[in-house]
This record gives C-alpha cells, structure tokens and sequence, in this order.
C-alpha cells in the first residue's frame, strides 16, 4: 500500500486520548527495517581489587546476556509496542551471526530476512560492566561498504517484502550495510512505490539521505551536518530546516535529550515538544525506541505531530529504565493515562498492573470480583450492580469498554463521555477498586489474565449467557447475578433526553 504523509498543523494539540486510540492501532502498523544489525552483549559481575599487572580493575563475571542491538533493536521496539517488524541486515556465519539469528527468530513480530555474508564478521559489542558502571567496551565490526553481492542480496530482501510494509526505517549505524549503492537503491525504489520512508542517519551529509520522507537525527548529528547549534529552540529549528532542504523530505524530527523533540515540517512553524522521561536511568538505546514508536505509529495511521507526541512519550518511559529496554504498548498507554491515574489515587491500571495486584491480593487470600460494561452514564442501576459485587467479594475490579469497542457495540454515537472520562467516574465510586479498559468486544481476555473468583453481571443475563463464566466456574470461582432496578439504563436516559415530550 502507498502511504501519504499528511503534515497540516491541527487548531487544537491531540488529547492523550486521542493519542491512546493511535496506540490501540498499533497491530495493523507494518513496518520493514532496514540497516545495521549489531548483537550487544553485556557480561557483568563484581569488582573487589586492581589487577597486580596494570592500574585496571579485575572483574569477575557473574552473568553474560546478549540483545540485539542496532537495526535489530528497532524491530525489537517495534514488535514490543505491537507493530510488526520485518528485518533486513547482515551478519557473518559466526557465533555472534548464530546468536543474533536465534534473537532474532524467538521474537514475537519480527519477521527474519537477514543476509549472511561469509567473510564478514557479525557486528558485535561487548560490554563489561559491575553494577549500572561500564568498564570496557570491545567492539567487533568490519565498517567497509557491502561488497557487489552483498548489494544483490540485500536488495533481493528489499524487494520481496517492500511492497507489504506501511512504512520503512533506514537504521544506520555506520557499519556499511547502508553504502551507497544500498542506500540509493533502497530510495529510489521506495519513491516508485509511495512508501514513507523514516531515516536514522549517522552520514555527516544528509544529502545521502535525499528522498527520505522524515529525517531523525539527535542534536550533536545535525550539529555535525549543518555547523548550526540545536541548544536552543531557535537554532534546532533553523537546524532542522536546514537538513530538510538537504533531504527534499516533508520532516525532520531532531532529538535534543532532556530538550525533548523539535519537529520542522514544510511550510509550517516548528513544533518543539517538551521531554516526557520523569526519571532517567540510562539512555541506551532511547533513539531506537524513539524511531520505532515513530514509525509505528505513522504506519498505523498517525499524524507526524500525533507520531512525534508518541514517539517522545516512548522514549520517555525508555530511559527511566536500566540498559537497552524496549517499552510495551501497554507501558504507553499507562503513561498516557498517568495524570488521570494520579488524579484518581492509581485506581485505574493497565493490564499487567490488574494482573500483579490481582496476584497480590490473591497471596494475601482475598476474593477479587469482576464485573465489566461501557458504564457510559452512570445511574442507579449500576450503583445497585456496583454495591452487591463488591458485597460478594473482598475487592472489586471494573473492566471498562475502550471508546472504541463502545462504538462497536452502541454504534457511532456513543460512548457520551470518553474512556477517561467513564473511568475516572468509576474509580471515584466507593465500592470499586480497581479500574482497567479493554478494547475487544468481550472481556473474555482479561478474564482469563486476571482469573476472579466472583464474576458480577445483571440478572437481565443467564449464567449461559455471561462471557467468562465457564472460566471462572472451571476454577472454582462463582457467577453471580443482581437483580437491577428497572427503568434506569443509558440507553433509555438519552432516548428520553431526544424524545420530545408530550
């Protein structure tokens, strides 16, 4: 499919919410990566003294893991967030080839279409650390240009899967993959086929680059290429509207570290968007994340500014964490969603949350009632509903219709109030302790995670009828019905609000 970047400015910045049904989209993005792969490796252990021979510490290792790292830790971003990844790199027929390939294919959502080249070792660092310290890093890598059947081969994966992805990341690290012939091969056939091209540079020309839809270079690479100073927000803009006439593209986001994002588009005032990271742990790997939620959220459908918040919002939850991390789609939309879950005392959680503390009120021998719905306009009905569940149980989760999944089962019109909204309202409701959304058209998914002992639904239902019940009763948990008041429902609130009386 062909992809059309639109990069006109919105009256009005995306809400979270907006920005969370982006993200909830995230499984149609498909997206082929294209670059150097590189294995890191991390071996890690206790220092007690320096070595006798020379001035260096003696470490003595106590783990050794190895990641993907480079292009690879893209598609990795990628997979994690919900997207599909299909990756294109070169490794050598050595260990670290064979190590890279058994990552590679063990992951969920990357799609291998890798080239082994003889002769040419795998990209590989190696980092010896004690604690959160480096001590050493060894660097393995041959950085000369793929040679002509190198090329051949590279363009050959190119071929087969460009014309399924919804979008294309060019990841360079400067190990030769993305040579000339390569890189201008790669571009020109993307033009042909209207696909959106993202391109990680490390070249100091951008020139290379010329062709790229979205340009994503951090603050000390567009230094490097344009001599201007991006440590301001004047200069990243003049910066970035320098690299945009190099590359002929439509954007360029420059990456400005605890500065956050600084977004130039043609024709259009630049947007600078303020860092989202609450807490920096380490910064490994942050551009890579960053590139990912990018392109996965363009590929999905977004808008650059829509993609360029998501994409900051990522790498915001990326370098509060220790190491090269990844972040989940479920880690983002936590974080969108966290100053509503302050403002609600953290009563409302993503999934793996609920899972946690459902596990730790389980430990603790308590019995955890279910009960879910669109719960759009709160009336007495649900009160009655909410009151006797959570009399059948120690603690009560309330699962709520994404705005989504409410638009599926009640049509265009509704929900009235949005999911933040719905949820906010329930988790100030006394007998609730917990709220969560889910975005399918049943919570039979979330049943199952979370595994209840009481599952709550309206005597307007039969136990055949409720979804989870034979779960629940499987395990020895219990279905229970309340009888509601009758008259009370949404549905017939609006009927009587739009019915003209008389």
């Amino acid at each position: 499919m062909t992809h059309s970047l639109a990069t006109a400015r919105r009256l009005q910045p995306p809400t979270d919410i907006e920005l969370a049904a982006i993200v909830r989209n995230f499984h149609a993005a498909r997206v082929l990566v294209i670059g150097d792969v590189i294995l890191d490796r991390y071996i890690s252990g206790q220092v007690h003294r320096l070595s006798p021979e020379a001035p260096i510490p003696v470490l003595r290792p106590a783990n050794d893991r190895c990641t993907l790292g480079g292009a690879a830790n893209v598609a990795l971003n990628i997979a994690t967030l919900g997207g599909q990844a299909i990756l294109i790199g070169v490794t050598g027929n050595d260990a670290a080839g064979n190590e890279v390939h058994r990552l590679i294919e063990s992951t969920p959502g990357i799609v291998p279409a890798m080239v082994r080249i003889a002769g040419r070792p795998t990209t590989s660092k190696t980092r010896f650390m004690t604690g959160s310290h480096q001590l050493l890093r060894l660097d393995e890598e041959v950085t000369d240009p793929l040679n002509q059947d190198g090329l051949t081969a590279v363009m050959a994966a190119v071929e087969s899967h460009i014309d399924s992805a919804d979008a294309i990341v060019l990841s360079d690290y400067a190990k030769g993959v993305l040579c000339n012939g390569v890189l201008d091969a790669i571009l020109a056939r993307a033009a042909a086929s209207g696909r959106l091209v993202i391109a990680d540079p490390k070249r100091p020309d951008f020139a290379a680059y010329r062709g790229a839809t979205v340009l994503t270079p951090n603050e000390h690479e567009v230094r490097v290429a344009t001599r201007i100073e991006a440590d301001h927000d004047t200069e990243a803009d003049r910066a970035g509207r320098v690299a945009l006439e190099a590359t002929g593209g439509e954007a360029v986001l420059v990456t400005r570290s605890a500065k956050g994002l600084t977004l130039v588009c043609r024709d259009a005032e630049a947007i600078h968007l303020p860092t989202r990271a609450r807490e920096v742990a380490d910064v490994s790997g942050a551009g890579d994340t960053l590139v990912a939620a990018l392109a996965v959220a363009l590929a999905a459908g977004a808008g650059l500014v829509e993609a360029s918040m998501l994409a900051n919002a990522t790498a915001g939850i990326s370098v509060g964490k220790q190491g090269t991390a990844t972040v989940s789609r479920q880690e983002l939309l936590d974080a969108l969603h966290l100053d509503d879950l302050v403002a609600t005392d953290r009563k409302i959680v993503g999934l793996e949350e609920a899972v946690a503390q459902v596990a730790d009120w389980h430990r603790r021998g308590l019995k955890v009632g279910f009960a879910n719905g669109c719960f759009d306009l709160i009336h007495p009905g649900h009160v009655r509903l909410l009151s006797e569940a959570r009399a059948a149980c120690d603690r009560l989760i309330v699962a709520l219709n994404t705005d989504a999944s409410v638009k599926r089962l009640k049509g265009p019109t509704r929900p009235l109030q949005n999911e933040m909204a719905r949820a906010t309202v329930m988790a100030s409701m006394a007998p609730v302790d917990l709220v969560t959304l889910f975005d399918e058209d049943t919570p039979l998914e979330m049943i199952q995670a979370l595994r209840p002992d009481v599952l709550v639904k309206g005597s307007d239902y039969t136990v055949d009828q409720v979804v989870g019940a034979d779960l629940v009763q499987g395990w020895g948990g219990k279905v229970v019905l309340v009888n509601l008041r009758e008259g009370h429902s949404t549905t017939g609130t609006i009927r009587r609000m739009t019915v003209p009386a008389g």
